[in-house]
């Protein structure tokens, strides 16, 4: 049987006393002392669990304080206080507590063994704990046992069988259908709960809410809970935290709140108000938070009516926020709202409206006034079921739903309905909904069927009219005190102890006794030093506390330690020392697990992990401190984690390359371990998701993860593989996932050591297995000697031989042809030891063609359509146009020897981002917001269009002299170059737009960014097709023909879609980077990617329906920013400052693999180099022998 009551508990001064900071010993009066469990009821051995270890710190937040005297009616400060605490279980479940607090004298032998003031008092705390939340009958039950123990007259039991009764008798009432009656000592109390398809069971009031708050203030609150912020709550009664808390968590119905919820936080936890994620606290106004950052906390004051916050709470949107504040206003001040009613009989006499509106605050006015914020979310999310979508990335399409809104409305949605869409809240109320079979619960649901059909909305709530049938509790020992004896009390009495329990509490207070007594301090600091004698139960909670604070204090140190300037030394800041000092001196491991904790949970936050100089400094030393603890703990889980965060967090180096704070992290030992390795491939395999594949897909996917790892880290090649292929054996992978796990880990070691260089750590000499692609002369990887390919199948052939021997012999052979011929001394392979025949087959020329003084940041290949109807000499079909860093828009003639600069434009004064031409006309956008059209015969300035509120990433000339712009606020404009105006914003995205595509012919909009989704709009319908889910990270480059999407994001991948479906057709994994770029050759049906990793990849069809990388191309020492392709000329652009120009000629040529359809592009490229130089070199085939 379930009863109402769980636990009823006693909390105060123990036998070992402590302050506050954990001292033992009895200080004096002035100190303040961690209450203890004292008593409860079932007793600890009872087969239910026990009440929340965190239960004592709690019930009494300020902590015990010592008194000279006990109750005086005289004096209002020694009054027992009555208040309701909620407390929140590890599962997420509330924890009912009613609690009164008094002054109680000291036990006898407490006060003697810690020789305490005789008749001294102490605070002491009795408490009934419930899972359900009647808070009336808590207060009022356990009102009525304090006052059955001070009772002048005594009780007719002792009060330990008053309160077991109690607890075990009263069961929890059945919903809607039980009244449950039972009696203490003489009063008769009575408890029910509410039926199930009503509003939930809210047992308080909230007049308490709205006498502390004006409408305003009220209306504040309730948006910045459904915002999801931090939320501060201050007063300097405990009640009133919890009263409020409570009432705001009911007004929010449906919807729940999803985060931390402490409604009475105890003193010593006011570091917690410093951490980075939403709560919901309560917090005693005495307490001083002068020392916290407070950043963006809403400060709610309940005293004084005040809301403070540094950060602006977006207000609700019209129509909604005036009838929200007309329906507060009328049931809060009745008498304002109808101060104009004539007193005349019309109708309903003045009297009635009068006598109605003056009722003292009752429960008909709680309901009221949740029904008046249910209408108010029936009227914001008005037909929001139609745009619920059940599928497997996403469950509302909040794009569409905020579009028929404005329409209905004719207001914008504003970023406050925008921001609640994207509430933990919120989603969490849809997959109630859609795992949820009892639809006709859904009282916002049947709300807005009921102002459809216009019903009265409260015809929702179900009828009370049936009676609920009495359910009497009978006192099972009424008959045992016939003897009329009575039992009073000048305490609280305790609970009889166990044999055990006594002789415990004894061996404590001796030895207090014996440390006091040979203390050689002063009377005021008597160094008690008892042993360690706590229960399980106390050591539990002290452990959670411990745990809690050192987790928030990090929190509030890592935020902080992202903040140093470039003026500050990282190693030698407060935040550094701090942190460092919590890993360093906790042997239990927390610090060093919770800094890597409170790493992750930034970045799941949204935190893209990017360091300034300092910061990456102080972290990667931080990093490495917490590992080698951590490795000598053999604390494995926090080793794995750290080396996870590692690979996320990162700084720009001068050519804006990533450095991962992973790469600083080589000089550990436990890299070199096979065991981690085995234990770390062994974790992702249970933590994998993959059941659907077969078991050597799954294998294969988590050692790629783990060849990551090891190639981040920058383990020498041979010890990597040795450890992969030891794992791989012990899985008994197949051949082909051998092949392609070798082949993986030695693409991501080239690119590693081809910018980076071999890493220093102890064993040098296997690092050096395969050779750099940081060629001097830039040469391909196809161009090696013909040894390398025997060295090649050697290595592949070994890997299947058992014999030990002939596999360290093919590495040998690797490493003897780099270190001999292969490769200089700083690990660049030599031109001069191409074969004879080889250097026949290649003539190069080179042009330098000095223009711009920044980064190529945008390129565009002008094509034949573009020009068809130029005539003369003014054919510029193969021209590029190139934007910089610089602020300069180039034309370049590649055709012309000498003379290849066309024109120079000047009119930005950002970043130049985009660029667009048409027949006569270039358009471009820039980091400074702004578009410009130029003349693209007279090179002058015609107009510039400013519309954006942020830098323009993308632009499309159209016909019709039409411009579509794409910006980082998350709109894509439409201009009339004619008349210097915005026609119309055709799409609109959540987050800033990177890039975008418009097919004119068929009206195909489509426009990503940094939230990963891709969004495709028909223009001409005005709607919306798609939302394409997959990326994890940002969208950074897209490319659409005819119903073929193609997508490259920062999460390593590109992927190629169909329009019509909406579906993905495949995934390009193959760099070790973020694709900044996607091509598509229409000619050949090729695709060509560029990533941040310097390569270039060309991927065609396969004849069973896949799509295949068949080359890849090392040109640049940078990240690829650019990729534009003509009919026949490939533009690259690098982050080097330098343009690459392919030409493709009239015949095809091929790979020399056979049967590629992608041609054989001619270079003519710029070996980077100063920092205004753009430069060519025209290649010349004699013969058949490609470059790729």
């Amino acid at each position: 049987m379930a009863r109402i009551f769980e636990y009823f508990v006693v909390c105060g001064i123990g036998p070992e006393i402590r302050t506050l900071y954990d001292e033992k010993g009895f200080y004096g009066t002035e100190y303040m002392y961690l209450p203890s469990l004292l008593d409860q009821y079932p007793p600890s051995d009872h087969k239910l669990h026990s009440p929340p270890p965190q239960l004592p710190t709690c019930v009494l937040p300020a902590g015990v304080a010592f008194y000279s005297s006990g109750f005086d009616s005289n004096d209002p400060s020694t009054f027992p206080r009555s208040y309701p605490i909620v407390l929140t279980d590890g599962d997420g479940s509330k924890i009912y507590v009613s609690c009164i607090a008094f002054r109680d004298p000291v036990s006898e032998d407490i006060a003697e063994a810690y020789h305490i003031p005789a008749n001294s008092f102490a605070d002491k705390c009795i408490c009934l704990v419930s899972r359900s939340p009647s808070f009336n009958v808590l207060r009022t039950a356990l009102e009525e046992i304090f006052a059955l123990c001070f009772s002048s007259t005594g009780s007719s039991k002792p009060l330990w069988d008053v309160i077991a009764a109690t607890v075990s008798n009263v069961p929890l009432p059945t919903p809607g259908k039980d009244r449950v009656l039972f009696a203490i000592e003489n009063s008769l109390l009575t408890v029910e709960a509410p039926p199930k398809d009503g509003l939930p069971h809210a047992d308080i009031s909230f007049q308490p809410l709205v006498q502390c708050l004006d409408v305003d203030n009220l209306i504040k609150l309730f948006t910045a809970v459904l915002l999801e912020r931090r939320i501060l709550l201050r007063s300097n009664k405990y009640s009133l935290l919890t009263l409020v808390s409570e009432a705001i968590c009911h007004l929010i119905y449906p919807f729940r709140w999803q985060h931390v919820y402490i409604p009475l936080l105890f003193f010593s936890g006011v570091d917690y108000i410093d951490a980075p994620t939403p709560y919901m606290m309560g917090l005693h106004s005495g307490v001083d938070t002068s020392t916290l950052v407070m950043d963006g906390v809403v400060v709610v004051d309940l005293e004084y009516n005040r809301i403070t916050t540094s950060e602006e709470i977006p207000p609700i949107p019209e129509p909604e926020l005036s009838s929200l504040r007309d329906e507060i206003t009328k049931l809060l001040h009745p008498n304002v709202v109808g101060i104009d009613l004539m007193k005349a009989d019309f109708g309903v006499s003045y009297e009635q409206f009068s006598r109605t509106c003056n009722k003292p605050w009752r429960e008909g006015h709680d309901l009221q006034l949740r029904m008046t914020f249910l209408k108010f979310f029936a009227s914001l999310l008005g037909g929001y079921r139609n745009f619920v979508e059940n599928s497997a990335t996403h469950v509302f399409n909040n794009q569409a739903f905020l579009k028929k809104r404005q329409r209905s409305t004719n207001e914008p949605p504003g970023p406050m309905i925008t921001q609640f869409l994207e509430s933990l809240g919120f989603m969490d109320y849809l997959e109630r909904g859609l795992g949820s079979d009892e639809n006709g619960v859904n009282l916002l649901d049947r709300l807005q069927d009921a102002i459809g059909r216009g019903q009265n909305p409260t015809s929702i709530l179900p009828s009370s009219l049936a009676e609920p049938e009495i359910v009497t509790i009978s006192d099972s020992d009424g008959g045992t005190s016939g003897s009329g004896a009575k039992y009073t009390y000048d305490r609280f009495p305790s609970n009889i102890r166990t044999e055990e329990q006594e002789d415990r509490r004894r061996q404590i207070l001796e030895a207090a006794s014996r440390s006091f007594d040979t203390a050689k301090y002063g009377s005021g600091s008597p160094a008690v030093l008892v042993e360690d004698t706590k229960t399980s139960i106390e050591r539990a909670a002290e452990r959670e506390r411990m745990v809690l604070d050192i987790k928030v204090k990090l929190q509030g140190l890592w935020l902080r330690l992202l903040k140093l300037g470039a003026t500050d030394d990282p190693l030698s800041s407060f935040e550094y020392g701090t942190i460092l000092a919590l890993i360093e001196s906790d042997a239990e491991g927390i610090g060093g697990s919770g800094f890597v904790e409170c790493i992750r949970e930034h970045s799941n936050s949204g935190w893209q992990g990017q360091l300034t100089d300092e910061q990456f400094i102080a972290v990667k030393e931080l990093l490495k401190t917490a590992i080698s603890r951590a490795t000598s703990r053999n604390d494995v889980s926090t080793i794995r984690d750290a080396l996870e965060v590692s690979a996320e967090m990162f700084k720009k180096d001068a050519n804006n390359v990533p450095d991962y704070i992973q790469r600083h992290l080589i000089s550990l030992s436990i890299w070199e371990e096979l065991r981690f390795w085995e234990g770390y491939f062994d974790y992702l395999m249970d933590r994998s998701s993959i059941s659907a594949v077969n078991y050597a897909t799954q294998v294969s996917t988590q050692l790629i993860v783990v060849a990551s790892h090891m190639a981040g880290l920058g383990l020498p090649d041979m010890d990597a593989w040795y450890m992969i292929e030891t794992i791989a054996e012990k899985q008994k992978v197949g051949y082909k996932q051998f092949i392609r796990l070798r082949g993986f880990l030695s693409h991501i070691q080239q690119v590693r050591i081809g910018y980076w260089g071999i890493s220093s750590v102890k064993v040098q000499s296997s690092s050096q297995g395969l050779h750099s692609p940081r060629t001097k002369d830039n040469l391909d990887e196809g161009q090696a000697p013909s040894v390398a390919s025997g060295v090649g199948r050697s290595w592949v052939q070994s890997m299947f031989s058992r014999d030990t021997a002939s596999r360290v012999n093919s590495f040998d052979r690797v490493q003897r042809w780099t270190s001999e011929g292969g490769a200089s001394e700083n690990g660049t392979a030599r031109r001069q030891d191409l074969s004879s025949a080889a250097q026949k087959k290649v003539q190069t020329s080179i042009r330098v063609l000095r223009g711009h003084n920044g980064a190529v940041s945008a390129l565009h290949c002008v094509t034949k359509r573009e020009v068809w109807d130029l005539v003369g000499d003014r054919e510029d079909a193969g021209f590029f146009i190139s934007g910089s860093t610089d602020c300069l828009v180039k034309i370049w003639d590649p055709s012309l020897r000498g003379s290849e600069l066309r024109a120079t434009l000047k009119g930005h004064s950002g970043t130049v981002r985009a660029i667009s031409s048409d027949r006569g006309k270039i358009v471009s956008g820039a980091d400074d917001n702004s578009v410009i059209v130029w003349d693209k015969q007279t090179y002058q300035l015609l107009e510039e269009l400013k519309g954006h509120d942020a830098q323009v990433n993308s632009v499309c000339m159209l016909s019709g002299e039409r411009v579509l712009t794409a910006s980082h606020d998350g709109t894509v404009k439409m201009w009339d170059v004619r008349t210097d105006t915005c026609v119309a914003t055709v799409g609109r995205c959540a987050s800033a737009i990177l890039c975008m595509e418009y097919d004119d012919n068929a009206g195909i909009l489509a426009a990503a960014g940094r939230d990963g989704i891709a969004n495709i709009w028909d223009i001409r319908a005005g709607k919306q097709m798609h939302k394409l889910f997959g990326h994890t990270k940002w969208i950074r480059s897209i490319r659409m023909m005819g119903d073929t999407l193609i997508t490259g994001s920062d999460d390593w991948t590109a992927r190629v879609w169909s329009i019509s479906r909406g579906t993905c057709d495949a995934v390009l994994a193959c760099h070790a980077g973020p694709i900044l770029c996607v091509e598509y050759s229409a000619s050949d049906k090729g695709i060509i990617t560029g990533s941040s990793d310097g390569l270039i990849r060309f991927w065609e069809n396969e004849e069973g329906g896949g799509i295949k990388c068949i080359k890849n191309v090392t040109i640049h020492t940078s990240a690829i920013l650019s990729i534009n392709a003509g009919e026949h000329w490939l533009g690259i652009g690098a982050a080097d400052n330098s343009l690459s120009l392919f030409h493709r000629p009239q015949e095809r040529m091929g790979f020399s693999s056979s049967g590629s359809k992608v041609p054989g592009w001619q270079l003519y490229r710029t070996p980077q180099k100063t920092a205004a130089v753009v430069c060519i070199f025209l290649i010349y085939f004699t013969s058949c022998y490609s470059l790729f």
